[in-house]
């Protein structure tokens, strides 16, 4: 029984963890996608600059960067720079840090050139550096303001061989893919860019560079973090013995400042891969029993950062000093050693050490010590796998952007993940497998734990369906394809998920999962055919010349007998391969074509996004996100555009079969986004005036049957019967009774969840909303007075002095003017049916309206003013006043006005108190209100302390053109995590209002 409860405890804290990760992760990018599309608010980082191996792997990374600009990823006002050892050659991680920043500077160069002329500065010789280096004291005064997030990603990814190609930041992780199902596959490398947005914001307005490692995703909140300034900061994580061994420690100083969540402190030493005995000796070991882990992730701050910026722009003689050494700098050993003076004897034996101390040394460095930090690692292919369908695999989206076969034809086992690729009938695909960016035929077997990347397996051979070629990946083996340089051909590399590249024939060196040993037994093959007798490097799978360049069935039937699964005879074979031209993983890796690569990518993606939107047009009912996969197709550049063009030319014939259940509103809103994707703006323009006549058409149906057709109708004759029956009451019609009626409701705060009550959303889907009404000022801010009059006419007044009388009620009709101050009260007598069913044949109203709250406050007030007009009239003319009609009248109003707004507005203002709604599509649109009840201490303490500050920023609704796309191409990706965390927070509310209150109680004793 203990057993059981301990399996179920640590169960739980597993869920526990993964819940907060998914939420943390949810967060982060809500905190990116503030900070690309409104960095003045939310701050976002001046550059990006990437580490690279090569030119050619820097020109690949400049790719990806315009395609996370592109994607909304990175804000345009951020620049982005992909820097790569010089020429190629291996200067370690301290010496490329520092060559990122010199790149730079240099790219900055001009700026700051003009800058200083504007300051009638210019560049005399005492700012030259020898050299022709960068001018140092303008730019070192320009860079020490910048905010620069520099991500190392330049190393060979020997453990993770099929992420090479790509590189290993850019490995696909698509954690949260489900909240945009149809945008790009999420990569590692946009998963570390959430997590840095939050980092920004710990920087404030001081300038410094954040470095990161393109093979860790860190999960923690990096905007609560705590950077000491003018100085460097380590982030570190608590570990076990165990995992301290095979990575970096930080021992920190006994003192610091310690809370709930981190702790700072200085950092006394660092260790490299420390043995228990080290670790004691060192005390690096916490109380605890654990140790702090180096996460790779280091922040620099003020004078820090101003002296890195000097030793940065003048190093270009020091790498020059290690290219001609053929040594390198490491970032974790060396340059951080320079900031930690019990390293400072050991650093100064290091190549060029005694500089490093001398400029650097008089900084100090601290710990930052991440308690509820999460170190997710990607350093091999079986980690990568792990990550997938182990911990994270609840966020995991197991199915993005692919095309799949029927269950009846194919047998894809539901734990693997398949990810932008075409899979054929008659493919099977094992459990935990991986596949991405692929297009597999018939025919193909991929075992279980499997990884598969860029494979593009013709349908057959020689053109045959007979002579289909069959290949089965044997279990936790890795299958990719290389386009080399020179080559027409791509390359088919293959080895086991668990082998190290690294490790020598001596040291327990494997090939797709066999000792080396018995490779060779098994094929017949000698060492000297993998590697030369004069060779001074390790024999390791790294540079075994395995790989042979042949035609591509000659390629897969060698592939299958390597992977010791052939039975055709060694013979035949062994000689087929010898005589081939071979390369090794290293010679592959300096040999890619990177821009063939990416076409090949593009246009891949492309073709599967293509294929998506047809099958949504000639099957569905138009539910995907049309916009974001004409952003994919038109990546074929002139074809995508042809494409785009034929799906416009569906779309009549689309809406004519199914004109009854499609709603117009969807069908016109994709020809508006394949109409853009084709460049025809003006025509996407006119169109969507019709978009949002057709959001307020079935806004007015949602509401009850045959609402929409009596909005329309023209208003009836004073004699007909429907006159008749609703006349006000006035003993006959011979006396006026003068009636007179006042309406005053609250403003609302909105907690989570706006959106999910706006048409058309509402209107197909389930919404909800927590929100709380609240006074200002100890009244209700909002209201109106509406009074019957002998005479005829309808006469309105608001409270900015605008005065209007209408006396022909049939010119009140929609659509209105934009700038029309008295659109709100003309648009409640049409949905009122006061006008429709000439109610007002033999009298007339006065109306006057008043908002004491700033315009374009956030809280409501339109949404709500409209409540209180539409209650009034109903009140006035013996209508159905109750809330939930009134609410769901001032959704039609919202859309008769153009604002396209939702009822989480009106409900706020409408309902008293806490209280979290839900709506439920049909006929009419159901709404649920259910009130949160609050102790009266916790109102009390509401009411005390609660403070509504206006800060001058107001709040525009998008223009009505726009509301639609927003609704479908933004809304469809935050939803979920909406709905999620709005059922959350009612839970939060609903349990938690005693500890409210006790909080309350703290503060106010505090």
């Amino acid at each position: 029984m203990r057993i059981s409860s301990s399996r179920r405890r640590r169960r739980r804290s597993k869920q526990k963890e993964r819940d907060e990760v998914g939420e943390l992760l949810k967060k982060s990018w809500y905190h990116l996608r503030l900070s690309v599309r409104h960095p003045s608010r939310v701050p976002t980082w001046d550059a990006i600059v990437l580490t690279a191996a090569s030119p050619d792997q820097a020109r690949l990374y400049d790719w990806q960067l315009n395609r996370a600009k592109r994607m909304g990823r990175i804000s345009p006002s951020t620049l982005t720079l992909s820097v790569p050892d010089p020429d190629g050659h291996r200067i370690g991680s301290g010496a490329a840090t520092l060559n990122a920043i010199h790149a730079l500077a240099a790219h900055y160069k001009d700026q700051v050139a003009t800058t200083e002329n504007n300051n009638s500065f210019g560049y005399s010789m005492q700012h030259q550096n020898s050299n022709n280096d960068v001018p140092l004291t303008p730019m070192v005064s320009f860079m020490a303001k910048k905010h620069i997030l520099l991500l190392h990603a330049g190393g060979d990814s020997k453990r993770v061989p099929w992420a090479n190609p790509m590189g290993k930041v850019f490995l696909p992780l698509p954690y949260l893919a489900a909240d945009d199902p149809d945008g790009p596959v999420p990569l590692l490398f946009d998963h570390i860019l959430a997590i840095a947005s939050c980092a920004r914001q710990a920087f404030k307005n001081e300038g410094g560079l954040f470095i990161m490692t393109g093979d860790v995703l860190p999960c923690f909140d990096a905007s609560t973090m705590v950077l000491p300034e003018d100085t460097s900061c380590i982030i570190t994580v608590p570990i076990t013995l165990d995992i301290a061994s095979n990575h970096g420690v930080i021992v920190a100083s006994q003192s610091g400042i310690t809370t709930k969540n981190c702790a700072v402190s200085l950092v006394d030493n660092l260790l490299q891969k420390p043995s228990v005995d080290e670790l004691v000796e060192n005390n690096a070991i916490l109380d605890d029993g654990r140790t702090l882990l180096d996460t790779g992730i280091i922040a620099v701050r003020g004078q820090a950062w101003v002296e890195l910026v000097k030793l940065s722009c003048s190093c270009q003689p020091m790498i020059l000093e290690l290219l001609k050494s053929r040594k390198e700098m490491s970032l974790y050993e060396d340059l951080v050693a320079a900031w930690v003076p019990a390293k400072h004897e050991w650093l100064q034996q290091r190549p060029l050490g005694e500089e490093l101390v001398s400029r650097l040394g008089k900084q100090k460095m601290f710990s930052y010590c991440a308690y509820d930090l999460s170190f997710l690692h990607f350093g091999t292919s079986s980690e990568v796998l792990d990550h997938l369908s182990g911990f994270g695999s609840g966020l995991v989206g197991r199915r993005h952007l692919c095309s799949i076969p029927a269950t009846t034809v194919s047998d894809i086992a539901a734990s693997a993940v398949v990810l932008s690729s075409k899979i054929a009938p008659g493919v099977s695909v094992g459990e935990d497998s991986l596949i991405y960016d692929s297009s597999i035929s018939n025919g193909i077997q991929i075992g279980s734990q499997s990884i598969v990347v860029g494979i593009h397996v013709p349908g057959d051979k020689g053109g045959l369906v007979e002579d289909s070629f069959r290949l089965m990946i044997p279990d936790r083996h890795c299958l990719w394809e290389v386009p080399l340089v020179g080559c027409t051909d791509r390359v088919i590399v293959y080895c086991g998920l668990h082998d190290n590249p690294k490790n020598s024939l001596s040291r327990n060196g494997t090939f797709c999962g066999k000792p080396w040993k018995k490779v060779f037994l098994d094929l017949g093959i000698q060492e000297s055919d993998l590697w030369s007798s004069t060779a001074l490097q390790d024999r390791c799978l790294w540079n075994a010349k395995i790989f042979p360049v042949l035609p591509y069935f000659e390629m897969l039937t060698l592939a299958t007998w390597l992977m010791g699964l052939s039975d055709q005879k060694t013979n035949y074979l062994l000689p087929l391969w010898k005589n081939a031209s071979r390369f090794s993983l290293e010679e592959l890796h300096r040999s890619i074509d990177f821009t063939r690569m990416c076409i090949g990518s593009s246009n891949h993606q492309a073709d599967l996004a293509a294929g998506i939107a047809k099958a949504c047009i000639h099957y569905g009912m138009l539910g995907r996100n049309l916009s974001q996969l004409c952003e994919e197709i038109l990546q074929r550049e002139v074809s995508g555009v042809e494409i785009c063009k034929d799906f416009l030319d569906l779309c009549p014939k689309l809406q004519e079969q199914n004109s009854k259940i499609l709603p117009r509103s969807r069908a016109y809103q994709v020809q508006v986004d394949l109409l853009r994707a084709c460049s025809d703006e003006a025509t996407a323009s006119e169109l969507e005036h019709k978009v949002w006549a057709a959001v307020a058409d079935e806004t007015a149906s949602a509401v009850r049957y045959g609402f929409k057709e009596h909005l329309l109708e023209s208003p009836t004759d004073t004699s007909s019967p429907a006159f008749q029956k609703n006349k006000f009451d006035n003993c006959g019609g011979q006396f006026f009774h003068p009636r007179k009626v006042k309406v005053e409701l609250p403003v609302r705060v909105d907690f989570v969840g706006g959106w999910s009550d706006t048409p058309p959303w509402s209107l197909e889907r389930a919404g909800c909303v927590l929100n709380m009404a609240i006074s200002l000022e100890g009244s209700l801010p909002i209201g109106t007075i509406i009074q019957t009059k002998e005479t005829a006419g309808v006469l309105i007044n608001d409270d900015a002095g605008n005065q209007l009388h209408v006396e022909d009620l049939t010119s009140i009709a929609s659509p209105f003017d934009s700038n029309d101050p008295f659109r709100l009260v003309k648009s409640a007598l049409l949905v009122t049916g006061i006008i429709h069913d000439n109610i007002l044949a033999s009298m007339g109203l006065h109306i006057r309206t008043w908002a004491n709250v700033p315009r374009g406050s956030g809280l409501g007030t339109s949404s709500i003013l409209a409540a209180a007009v539409v209650k009034g009239l109903l009140q006035i003319t013996d209508g159905d006043e109750s809330n939930e009609n009134v609410a769901r009248l001032v959704l039609v109003l919202e859309q008769l006005m153009g604002t396209g707004g939702g009822w989480q507005d009106q409900i706020g203002g409408l309902y008293p108190g806490i209280k979290y709604t839900a709506s439920f599509p049909g006929i009419p649109l159901r709404l649920q209100v259910i009130p949160l009840l609050a102790s009266p201490q916790l109102i009390l303490e509401l009411q005390q302390r609660l403070l509504v500050v206006f800060t001058g920023q107001v709040r525009v609704y998008p223009l009505r053109s726009h509301s639609y796309r927003i609704c479908l191409s933004n809304i469809f990706c935050y939803i979920t995590v909406y709905l999620n965390c709005c059922c959350a927070f009612y839970m939060l509310v609903k349990y938690c209002v005693s500890w409210l209150a006790f909080f309350m109680h703290l503060i106010k004793n505090c």
